[in-house]
This record gives C-alpha cells, sequence and structure tokens, in this order.
C-alpha cells in the first residue's frame, strides 16, 4: 500500500514538520509589534480593516478589536 493510499484512508494525519512551514515564507516570518497592543516580537497574521478602510495586520489578541484614528 503506498503513502497516499493511506493517507487518502485516512490512516494518516499530517506530520508535525510541517506545521507553520508557510509563516517561513512571509517577511520576517510572520513577526512584528502589533499596531494595537503594541506587543513586540508577535505573529501577525490577521488582517484588519480599520474605520478609514486600511488593512492592518494584528495579533490574535487583537482581530477582534476596532482600531480608531
Amino acid at each position: 500500500m503506498l503513502y497516499k493510499d493511506k493517507y487518502e484512508m485516512g490512516d494518516l494525519e499530517m506530520g508535525k514538520q510541517y506545521r507553520g512551514k508557510a509563516l517561513w515564507k512571509l517577511p520576517t516570518r510572520g513577526r512584528g509589534t502589533c499596531p494595537i497592543c503594541k506587543a513586540t516580537r508577535i505573529k501577525l497574521l490577521y488582517d484588519l480593516t480599520t474605520e478609514d478602510g486600511t488593512k492592518i495586520k494584528v495579533c490574535k489578541r487583537c482581530q477582534n478589536k476596532v482600531k480608531t484614528k
């Protein structure tokens, strides 16, 4: 039985070594300073639209907040 067949049947799960692999392709690996809470060296993975219509990247804790200027 091939690896592909086992994966399609649900016997295998995605390996841990592939988790977060897409972050390595982002600039600074998806990290920076959150513009809302000012946390440093944190993952900025979520898009937030401000009241004036601009999109900013924010951290997980601030993804549901509204940015006012």
